[in-house]
């Protein structure tokens, strides 16, 4: 996950965040989590807003455990932070608005991944060289798009595309639109903010992503961005899905590389393992059984 001012905004209002479990039953309790918010431009504070409403959506999903469905939780959480923020700002009595879009994702221990957003923050899919959006843009110029007002190419231009629909700490009660996807291992699940897509398109998104070096990946988008004017700021993660290396134990990362979600590999391997220690066993019994039939015999 990283972060970046780009080349106009005179500080960042983007706010990014992870909640990572300890190991595995964390890991099947509340599942991997990331944030990226985006201070809503023209409002006052929108950095803070950002960073109060991630912080918050965490507090509230770690508060919210009994809720198995993630996906549910984390919709709840980000509801709550709207609360937040709003009582926030009405008990300031200073008149600010604060605001903020976000995209957020967990993805479980079966490899289902949730992701949540309000705005125009996106969600992306990738997987064996295909980029598919995932979250739909809380934006005027989507609905003007959707509704066949104006076209793609005009909406890139469009005076009010950066007018935003919804939005966490607006006025308006927020629509949180959740997605369910299911991962295989290589998959990739990218967030990013409209500073970056604004500059970037998917399908140079899409190539980049083919790298392994997630961080390099994320570097080179932000480094695009930037080069094209960096209007905004831009904000990136990327979820690499797979077996790979953690603050897990040995015998925890072991486990998980073992043991994928969809094979049952690890069970096979778990038996013949202890195949060896019965047949010891089967062959002492087998021993003592002679000698006490030899003695028998010769009384």
């Amino acid at each position: 996950m990283q972060t970046d001012q780009g080349r106009v905004r005179e500080h960042n209002e983007d706010f990014i965040m992870r909640q990572e479990p300890v190991n595995l039953e964390d890991e099947a309790a509340n599942g991997w989590l990331y944030i990226v918010a985006d201070g809503v431009g023209g409002a006052d504070a929108g950095e803070f807003a950002s960073e109060f409403a991630s912080t918050q959506t965490v507090l509230h999903y770690s508060e919210n455990s009994e809720q198995s469905h993630f996906g549910q939780r984390l919709v709840k959480s980000m509801q709550l932070a709207n609360t937040d923020l709003r009582t926030h700002v009405a008990e300031g009595n200073d008149g600010k608005r604060m605001a903020t879009t976000m995209v957020a994702t967990v993805i479980a221990d079966d490899g289902r991944a949730y992701i949540a957003n309000v705005g125009d923050s996106r969600g992306y899919h990738w997987r064996d060289h295909t980029l598919r959006q995932i979250t739909k843009d809380q934006s005027l110029v989507a609905k003007l798009v959707e509704e066949g007002a104006i076209t793609e190419e005009e909406a890139a231009s469009h005076p009010h595309r950066n007018v935003i629909l919804f939005s966490i700490g607006s006025e308006r009660t927020p629509k949180i639109d959740l997605f369910e996807v299911t991962l295989s291992w290589g998959d990739k699940i990218f967030l990013c903010s409209d500073g970056l897509t604004r500059h970037v398109s998917d399908d140079e998104i899409c190539a980049i992503l083919e790298s392994a070096d997630i961080e390099q990946s994320a570097k080179q988008l932000i480094q695009m961005a930037n080069d094209r004017g960096g209007q905004d700021n831009i904000s990136v993660a990327i979820i690499d899905y797979g077996p790979a290396e953690s603050d897990y134990s040995l015998e925890e990362q072991q486990l998980r590389v073992a043991m994928p979600p969809t094979s049952d590999t690890g069970s096979n391997s778990t038996n013949r393992a202890l195949l060896i220690p019965y047949t010891i066993f089967l062959s002492l019994i087998e021993a003592i059984l002679i000698v006490l039939v030899w003695l028998v015999l010769r009384v």
